[in-house]
């Protein structure tokens, strides 16, 4: 199973990708543009033996990148990614090739869509209704252009939508969740109830309330969290969050007897922490999140389903519902690197981290780590005050440029 985003750079991975698969013996159903987790249930739902996506996700279109998912439509193990890789690096690969006869076809599947819009539909209850809705959407020009828009308005919504003419090269550009000022400006233009913001693959999504105010990843689990725990229907009473997510998670839940387990940053992890216990909310502040009653990953659209239920069960605007969680001031700095030693090998800024560690004495924290994807290095800050968390990121921002800032 082949899927793509809407980047101009897709065709040309596409074409290589068919061609090599093909080589090796292997049949190729081929869907074009559609969110990644549209790919991870059309895996499932055709019974291929695997899913691969085309896409950089957030990234800008230069970038691509690819994704696999197994037969069951959850990512693949750490284990079975360094098997291909010995097999690619080492050349193994190369003795694989069928003779003529046995080499595999492509096809292409034209109704991935609408298999797409039913299943993120059956997330919704099939007796309630978005009619009377006016919500906002931001489709990244990416690859739920037509996907997101479509489940709204079947659903019921009346839908006013922006950045929906990908072109292959304004996936991410300026609007998108990698800039929700954009659906801010939008919610406020169109006057809408609600606004949803995903990146170009759509396995995130971003939230805007009635007044404009976004609405994060962490605000909207403990949304639905608390909602499940209401209902009893959070597995363990246990939402599964990362380190970067803030530390009021744990506040929210408490009062209705429920918790958080942290996991490093990553979807994948927060994925093996909930497999591995059983358990059905995880995600992360950046607004990927996996609700597994639903689903096997991240997946916006149905992320963005779960809240507008809520809202329109509980007749509360998502002003109102946000305010479960009252978070800590964050101070958040992404700096570009030009190397990424060790950090015990940057005195002088771990320095300042244990300086400010020390202030916070207990009523805060400091994480300082270096990006899997770019070059860059990230450093977030939580404390109760905003001005002290502020000026203690600058000076430890700094230290950073001096020891191995890019410019």
């Amino acid at each position: 199973m082949l899927g793509k985003d809407t980047r101009l750079s897709g065709y040309m991975l596409e074409n290589a990708l068919v061609a090599g698969i093909t080589s090796l013996g292997v049949d190729v159903l081929v869907i074009g543009p559609l969110p990644t987790p549209g790919v991870a249930y059309i895996t499932r739902s055709l019974r291929a033996d695997a899913g691969i996506v085309l896409s950089a996700s957030h990234n800008s279109y230069e970038d691509n990148g690819i994704k696999f998912f197994r037969h069951d439509g959850y990512k693949l193990d750490d284990q079975v990614e360094q098997q291909i890789e010995q097999l690619v690096f080492t050349g193994e690969i190369d003795a694989i090739r069928p003779r003529a006869e046995k080499i595999g076809r492509a096809t292409r599947i034209d109704d991935a869509l609408g298999r797409y819009v039913e299943f993120a539909k059956a997330s919704f209850p099939r007796g309630l209704s978005l009619e009377k809705m006016r919500v906002a959407v931001d489709v990244a020009n990416g690859a739920a252009y037509k996907s997101t828009p479509c489940i709204l308005r079947e659903l019921g919504a009346e839908i006013v939508v922006t950045h929906n003419t990908p072109n292959g090269t304004n996936i991410n550009a300026g609007c998108g969740s990698m800039h929700p000022e954009e659906i801010q400006r939008f919610v406020k233009e169109s006057h809408a109830y609600v606004g949803i913001t995903h990146d170009g693959d759509a396995d995130r999504v971003l939230l805007c309330d009635e007044n404009g105010e976004l609405v994060d990843g962490d605000e909207i689990l403990a949304i639905a969290s608390v909602d499940l725990l209401r209902a009893k229907r959070l597995r363990n009473n246990t939402l599964v969050a990362t380190v970067m997510s803030n530390f009021a998670l744990e506040e929210a839940l408490a009062p209705h007897g429920g918790k958080v387990i942290r996991t490093k940053v990553g979807d994948r992890y927060v994925l093996e922490e909930m497999v591995a216990q059983n358990l059905n909310v995880g995600g992360e502040q950046s607004g990927h999140m996996i609700f597994r009653d639903f689903t096997t990953t991240g997946d916006g659209i149905i992320s963005a389903l779960q809240i507008l239920r809520i809202m329109k069960e509980s007749g509360q605007p998502l002003s109102k519902l946000k305010g479960c969680l009252q978070k800590y001031p964050q101070a958040q700095r992404n700096l570009r690197v030009r190397s990424k030693p060790p950090l015990d090998q940057l005195p002088d800024v771990m320095e300042l981290v244990g300086e400010t560690e020390k202030k916070l004495s207990g009523k805060g924290r400091v994480l300082l780590r270096y990006s899997g994807t770019e070059p860059k290095i990230r450093l977030l800050i939580e404390g109760r005050e905003r001005e002290e968390i502020d000026r203690q990121a600058n000076r430890i921002a700094e230290a950073i440029e001096n020891a191995i800032g890019a410019n």
